[in-house]
């Protein structure tokens, strides 16, 4: 695990001031990549471009925008122009989302993600290119678009958001990286066969791409203190089971299932769907919440980096915790130090 990424969250809470903060620090410490979410009011380039005037090295990443909120000319305009204003630091996260954000928010139909992600994709790498692009797709028909300002990186990275089979192999064969979330790396081989298999398609190989999966980080002093860490936690896994979707469709839910806790979600989202949040967030068990978070002591969450680097995780992308700045910044220093130590015991036990 050679990366170490960490996202915030940019909503009003946490102000222009703790979010340059936490970016000069992350960069003073050489973590790879800052990822910028869109949620609730705040797009994720504005936040970046702030970063960026106040950083000079950390990566500078969509932590996605989904493919139905603007189109592939806008975000390919936009990712150039970020790149060009960092010096080559821009990294494109991009995703489907689903139907609540799409259609609630954007006021689009929710159709096709499969295939309006390639279409999107293969649009975007043309025009970052600075060739001409004359497309007549299903989704999208274009003529004479043409980067006059290209990007600074010759092949800007481009990481795709994805849970399902076809998503993931999607991923495997498109792009430059997975984002991963709603991750068990003990139920992680289906996704890791899926992403291979799409690579194959596109003649690579699973090492090709950047695995960087997402989980909250946070240390506790004792039992005491994880027990209570744990139990404010499921909560928002409740949300994730029953309020991401509908009981017909809902892919975090899906993921969970996959990963060995079928059982677990489908109870959690039939109490949610019942009105019965408190309920849906009780049946969840301190397992879950820990087999998906990087939440424990230290020696705890440095067992659980060593098993994500088992299972193949190439970047991990922290949710620093803290009810301040003080306390974010503390435990971004603390899992930073993590990590390098991960990387120097696998060094030496590799001499």
């Amino acid at each position: 695990m050679d990366r170490i990424g960490l996202s915030i969250n940019t909503r009003s809470e946490t102000s222009d001031e703790e979010l340059i903060a936490i970016a000069k620090l992350a960069d003073e410490q050489g973590y790879h990549s800052f990822w910028a979410a869109e949620s609730w009011g705040r797009d994720a380039f504005t936040i970046l471009a702030m970063i960026a005037c106040n950083t000079q090295n950390i990566g500078l990443a969509t932590g996605i925008v989904n493919v139905f909120s603007r189109t592939p000319a806008l975000i390919a305009q936009s990712i150039a122009s970020l790149d060009i204003m960092s010096k080559g630091r821009a990294i494109l996260g991009l995703g489907s989302s689903g139907k609540i954000v799409v259609e609630g928010w954007h006021g689009v139909p929710f159709d096709f993600p499969l295939g309006r992600t390639r279409e999107y994709v293969e649009i975007i790498r043309k025009a970052l290119s600075g060739t001409p692009v004359d497309h007549q797709g299903k989704f999208y028909q274009m003529e004479r678009f043409r980067m006059i300002s290209p990007p600074v990186q010759e092949r800007l990275p481009i990481y795709l958001a994805s849970l399902g089979p076809k998503n993931l192999a999607l991923t495997g064969e498109v792009a430059d990286g997975w984002l991963g979330t709603s991750f068990v790396p003990e139920g992680a081989q289906s996704s890791m066969d899926a992403l291979a298999k799409g690579a194959a398609r596109s003649g690579r190989m699973l090492a090709d791409l950047d695995l960087c999966q997402g989980a909250e980080v946070a240390f506790a002093r004792d039992e005491a203190e994880l027990h209570e860490m744990l139990q404010r936690r499921k909560a928002g896994l409740a949300f994730s089971l029953g309020g991401m979707g509908s009981a017909r469709t809902n892919f975090y839910n899906a993921a969970y299932a996959r990963q060995g806790f079928a059982d677990v979600a489908a109870e959690s989202q039939a109490l949610w769907l019942a009105g019965r949040r408190d309920a849906a967030a009780s049946v969840i068990p301190d397992s879950m919440v820990m087999a998906t978070t990087l939440l424990g002591t230290e020696s705890q969450v440095a067992d659980r980096l060593r098993v994500w680097e088992d299972t193949g995780i190439t970047q991990v992308r922290l949710y620093p915790a803290g009810e301040t700045l003080d306390e974010r910044l503390d435990t971004l220093g603390r899992a930073l130090d993590l990590v390098r130590g991960l990387e120097s015991s696998r060094s030496r036990e590799s001499k």
